[in-house]
């Protein structure tokens, strides 16, 4: 391989692997298992190990993954940082690591405990009263302040016994099994999304906005490391360990003290081998110093510190045979194949079925009904197939092909360009329908208030319900609501049924937004209503007119103009013309010369004079767009108290920036 392959390959891992951090660390929701993860990692440390002129400070390998955000309260400078650890998958690597500790300090002790996979967070205490919580955020500089919230998970110990001036310990902060089975339940009561594992939910909920939310859910919390301590004196990890259940704190289970290679790799397995039994997940065993000075004279890397690892366990991975594959239409009409195969136990609970995901990913495997597969847990939590075992392949077998119907309703399949899924693009399909009808009836579409998670099922199961039109019938079944208390009273029978009635009166553009073509949101249905001025002229419109629109791509003007070819759909909106529904807009037209017509805004900060929502509808009447981020397109950032990174990087960017009185002006003018 030569010096060129060598840095298109660095650059293709770094690009990967900062991909894969945001999804993890950010957004709380990884696409892959740590253990394809950790391939990656290795593969970028072997490859800057062998070239490390090609180190650069931003590599994955130099930096700690996460970012901070601003979700769940403001963010707060670390004093102490929050850094990962240095994971390592073999013995050797293990006995390397404890050897090369005693050559150094020939008394050296280690702890050996359960690694919980969670979100972990720090916890300030000042004279022994809980002040602050932040979580990992960037690890390094800053994490955000979930206070409120982890003072209403039972595990955090608010006030302590003992009073040191000043104690920062390390948490991890994660939901049971047996919890996260019970929000899984509900999400999908209410048509809402599930998680995919105890820690993306414990991650999410963390940094929920309302603290309510987090009581619900039912978090939990193990403490796992001294940060700082002022007024106290501790010399070891156990001693810390000690202080903290003297005061209640709840540290990690099980922990064992070791003196050498032998004990530290039998407590290694001693974990391993229950871990399948525990009611919270566990992505490893820590190897830790236990001494503080020794630590300290250790040091850290600008990563990780020298003083621990953590060891992972090789995924279980059984072999099974695929009896066969059920097609689902999820609420966005998306199809999913998933593999059904005869059961098999793996880290501890039987497991009988994994998602194949798309045609692309069976292709890619040539997955076959009757096929010995391999089945694994990916962070020891989802079903996965990584392979097929050929030699077992039986001789009449034939490749698995996603149909060109819909298995709910018939209607033909459609697969964007690019695109991996098929999707039913039927909004009538009954296996859309509650979806259809959320989207259809919330703030961002027809905003009809009464009609919600808990109204629309029940509709649907009476029978009142078939298709959006059916709505605007509802008024005509007045009798029949109030006799099966769908809403309830008489009186809140009535006010939805006039929310209704005025939702009418609506602009199109809420209207579109609420038919659910693909790609056409809040912002491109204004856009689209505003250019063609109503939904009859959109509907004749060609491709090529509607790329004219701004932000409109060719697969969004696709799709749109298929919405409008489909005879179901256009028999949809001629009835929803004749029941009443606005299909014209009234709103003047924008002069093309306008200082904020088709310019791009992003809103930063706490403006005094105007709500978000306020200042965004402001903005879109005179034909302008409000996006979330800043970027290199953006025109204007409108900066108020407290604005963060976004005024940051639009200093760097070089973009205008308006005070609220330049944005008055602009208003004015």
């Amino acid at each position: 391989m030569g010096i060129e392959d060598i840095k298109a390959e660095l650059v293709k891992l770094r690009r990967e692997i900062k991909r894969h951090n945001k999804k993890y660390y950010d957004d709380d929701a990884p696409e892959i298992s740590d253990f394809e993860y950790d391939k990656l990692m290795n593969r970028l440390k072997e490859i800057e190990s062998l070239y490390p002129e090609f180190i650069t400070p931003t590599s994955p390998t130099q930096i700690v993954g996460g970012t901070a955000r601003r979700t769940a309260g403001k963010l707060v400078p670390h004093k102490v940082p929050m850094l990962s650890l240095q994971d390592v998958f073999s013995r050797d690597e293990v006995e390397n690591f404890i050897e090369d500790i005693l050559k150094k300090f020939p008394d050296a002790e280690f702890v050996v405990e359960e690694k919980i996979d969670g979100l972990s967070v720090a916890l300030r205490y000042n004279d022994g009263v809980l002040t602050q919580a932040i979580t990992r955020g960037d690890g390094v500089t800053q994490g955000e302040d979930v206070t409120e919230n982890i003072r209403v998970i039972d595990d955090a110990i608010q006030k302590l016994v003992d009073t040191p001036k000043y104690l920062e310990i390390r948490g991890e902060v994660y939901m049971t099994k047996q919890n996260f089975e019970k929000v899984n339940a509900r999400q999908e009561h209410l048509g809402l999304k599930t998680f995919a594992n105890p820690r993306n939910c414990a991650a999410g909920t963390l940094r929920q906005l309302d603290s309510r939310i987090v009581a619900e859910r039912k978090l939990s919390m193990f403490v796992f490391n001294l940060q700082a301590v002022d007024g106290l004196n501790l010399s070891s990890h156990t001693d810390a360990y000690e202080f903290m259940k003297r005061n209640g704190i709840k540290i990690i289970h099980n922990y064992a003290v070791c003196k050498n290679f032998s004990e530290v790799w039998s407590a290694i397995e001693k974990i391993g081998g229950y871990r399948e039994n525990l009611d919270y997940g566990i992505d490893g065993a820590v190897v830790k110093v236990n001494n503080f000075s020794q630590r300290e004279e250790l040091g850290a890397t600008s990563k990780v510190p020298r003083w621990a690892i953590a060891y992972k366990y090789p995924p279980d991975e059984k072999e099974t045979v695929l009896k066969k594959i059920e097609l689902s239409v999820g609420r966005t009409g998306r199809v999913t194949p998933t593999a059904i195969f005869e059961p098999v136990i793996l880290n501890g609970t039987k497991v009988e079925r994994a998602t194949l995901h798309n045609q692309d990913f069976i292709d890619s495997l040539d997955i076959r009904v009757g096929d010995t597969i391999k089945v694994f847990k990916s962070g020891e939590i989802i079903p996965k197939i990584s392979g097929v075992n050929l030699d077992k392949r039986p001789a009449n077998s034939v490749p698995f092909k996603i149909p060109a119907d819909c298995p709910v309703c018939g209607h033909k399949l459609e697969r964007e360009e690019n695109m991996a899924d098929y999707r039913c693009v039927n909004p009538n399909c009954p296996a859309q329908l509650e979806n259809h009808l959320l989207n259809f009836c919330s703030r961002n579409a027809m905003d009809i208030k009464g009609l919600g998670e808990t109204s629309i099922p029940k509709l649907i199961e009476s029978g009142f319900v078939r298709d959006i039109a059916d709505i605007y019938k509802l008024c005509e079944r007045r009798a029949d609501l109030i006799e099966q208390k769908i809403f309830g009273r008489e009186k809140n029978t009535d006010k939805i049924l006039t929310a209704i009635e005025e939702s009418k009166k609506n602009n199109p553009a809420k209207l579109l937004t609420g038919l659910g073509i693909f790609g056409v949101g809040t912002a491109a249905a204004r856009d689209l209503i505003q250019h063609f001025g109503g939904l009859v002229q959109l509907s004749q419109a060609t491709v090529d007119d509607l790329k004219a629109v701004n932000d409109i791509g060719d697969v969004t003007a696709q799709h749109i103009v298929e919405f409008f070819s489909d005879a179901a759909n256009v028999k949809l909106i001629e009835e929803l013309k004749n029941l009443g529904l606005k299909m014209e807009s009234d709103a003047p037209k924008v002069e093309s010369n306008s200082e904020i017509s088709g310019k791009i805004f992003v809103l930063t900060g706490k403006l005094s004079k105007y709500t978000r929502d306020d200042a965004t509808k402001l903005i879109e009447e005179r034909g302008g767009i409000v996006k979330g981020s800043v970027s290199k397109k953006t025109d204007y950032v409108i900066s108020g108290e407290d604005s963060g990174s976004k005024l940051t990087k639009a200093n760097e960017l070089g973009i205008k920036i308006l005070s609220e009185t330049d944005f008055d002006n602009l208003i004015a003018n």
